[in-house]
């Protein structure tokens, strides 16, 4: 998983990162879809900004953006947000997938217009 972290006028020291990691890998772990990540994280005046896109197959793109005083809890809001964000695309996709006969039941059904020709 690619994971990439951008600091606004904040250092992004080992420790953020570590930070970030622990959060963002359990997330990320229960999506196979998803290819890469970035995390920027913004101070302006006294507001800490976290902002979280993602990205992988199929054209699924997410973003996830919080902001609060604390940096730490701005990051713990943006990445339960987008924890339900990427679940409930998931939950959309397997929705949208249900309903979908495949090719192989398709065939094995009888011809029901064949039997009502037959005298």
């Amino acid at each position: 998983m690619d994971i990439q972290i951008t600091g606004r006028n904040v250092t992004v020291n080992d420790s953020l990162k570590q930070y970030v990691d622990k959060r963002l890998q359990p997330v990320l772990a229960d999506f196979p879809r998803v290819e890469s990540a970035h995390v920027i994280l913004a101070l302006e005046k006294y507001r800490f900004t976290a902002s979280i896109v993602v990205q992988g197959r199929d054209k699924m793109r997410e973003q996830a953006q919080e902001t609060t005083n604390d940096l730490y809890a701005a990051l713990d809001l943006a990445t339960d947000k987008l924890n339900k964000q990427l679940r409930r695309s998931r939950e959309k996709m397997i929705e949208r997938h249900k309903g979908r006969q495949r090719l192989a039941e398709a065939e094995i059904l009888p011809d029901t217009d064949a039997a009502d020709d037959a005298p």
